[in-house]
């Protein structure tokens, strides 16, 4: 419990001593019941995830201070032993070095964990140069859902309660030269069971003629890297796509994301729709090589979003109401060849609270053999079943 406190403590702190420079302490709360079917390798049964989180960024003249502080608690019918459903709760890692998180209390069907999501000190000395360093993010995607160019944690596509992405422990430095560009350069170390690997990259991007144009290139995990992203506008329609060239043991791949989004009008209502294909040389080409692609170091690291060489991802978001929405999700691996299919439903319940709920299937193989250890990327995911309630504050 004392370790549970003292984040509290230190933000608490930040406040009462430095409110008259301070934004106010924002933060969210969220519920999420759930229950999942079984299979032959997933256990099923009720379970419930909390997230609490409080953000704040103090400042004084040319230094500010960024910090968020996360904690989940994480409940379950079954042994927390046994895997199931599909999402435990926690903030994505990848390597983070510095001790920013720890295991307050674990059983056999609670797990209750914390830590600093967000923690780094900032030095802007003009307008044109900002610098970081500590735990932050960095997202340096194009496209919408499959992100390949994204080099550090990026977004689960079917996570629907993830609203932050989780923090990466590294040096950053960006320039503005205009309203319309920037560079950005970062260092990262990351520690893994194999050892520490090193980032070094730099990014550049501006606008050309109504078009986003971005690339960056370096040293991505002790491999030379190197990313293209471009998004504009045909019409009515944006056009996203972002392509990465990396080496790996010794082999070159390429993994690249072309998609479209927009929307359009429905019975007096809007229909906003993304449609997404990736192809990715790391992903595996067939089902037998999905569980060589799972203990890979790609997969280690969380480079990985999905498992499959060929994958589309297609959403559809309908307003039937000013507070009501549907939706629906569907990610399709075309080489196993399996699915997962997401119908899913919001409320505004208020300005700053939102309900929801949602139901996930699978469709594939789904009994294991000698060949094919897992039989599919989607064919094992179980019903999974959810509802959920988010307030800001």
């Amino acid at each position: 419990m004392r370790r549970a406190a003292i984040p509290l403590l230190v933000i608490s702190l930040l406040g009462d001593c430095m409110y008259a420079q301070l934004p106010k302490i924002r933060g969210y709360y969220l519920n999420v019941p759930t229950w999942s079917d079984s299979n032959l390798v997933v256990a099923g049964g009720l379970a419930n995830i909390n997230r609490f989180r409080l953000m704040t960024e103090p400042s004084h003249g040319e230094l500010s201070l960024q910090v968020a502080y996360e904690q989940v608690l994480s409940l379950s019918q079954r042994g927390s032993s046994a895997p199931s459903g599909l999402f435990a709760g926690f903030v994505s890692g990848g390597g983070e070095w510095l001790p920013l998180q720890w295991t307050i209390e674990s059983d056999d069907h609670s797990t209750w964990a914390h830590r600093f999501d967000r923690l780094n000190v900032g030095w802007a000395p003009g307008d044109a140069v900002e610098m970081r360093a500590g735990r932050l993010t960095a997202s340096w995607a194009t496209t919408v859902f499959l992100t390949p160019a994204d080099p550090f944690l990026p977004f689960d596509p079917s996570d629907p309660f993830r609203v932050y992405r989780g923090g990466v422990d590294a040096f950053r430095f960006q320039y503005f030269p205009g309203p319309l560009s920037d560079v950005d350069f970062i260092v990262r170390p990351a520690e893994f069971s194999s050892g520490v690997a090193w980032s070094a990259l730099a990014r550049g991007r501006t606008v050309w003629r109504s078009w986003e144009v971005s690339a960056w290139a370096g040293m991505l995990y002790d491999e030379p890297a190197a990313a293209i992203g471009a998004a504009g506008g045909i019409g009515a329609v944006a056009v996203r796509g972002e392509l990465t060239v990396q080496e790996n043991e010794g082999s070159m791949a390429l993994r690249g994301t072309i998609g479209i989004d927009g929307r359009f009008g429905v019975w007096k209502r809007d229909l906003f729709y993304v449609v997404e294909y990736q192809r990715d040389g790391f992903g595996a080409g067939n089902r037998s090589e999905l569980l060589q692609v799972i203990q890979s170091d790609v997969f280690g690291r969380g480079q990985l979003q999905v498992l499959g060489r060929d994958e589309i991802v297609l959403q559809g978001l309908y307003q039937l109401h000013p507070l009501w929405a549907v939706s629906l999700l569907f990610m399709t691996n075309l080489n196993d060849p399996s699915s997962l299919l997401s119908p899913s439903v919001s409320y505004s319940i208020g300005d700053e609270m939102t309900g929801s709920g949602g139901i996930f299937f699978g469709f594939g193989e789904d009994t294991p053999t000698v060949e094919s250890p897992i039989p599919s990327e989607y064919g094992l995911v179980p019903a999974y079943v959810y509802l959920s309630l988010t307030v800001f504050f």
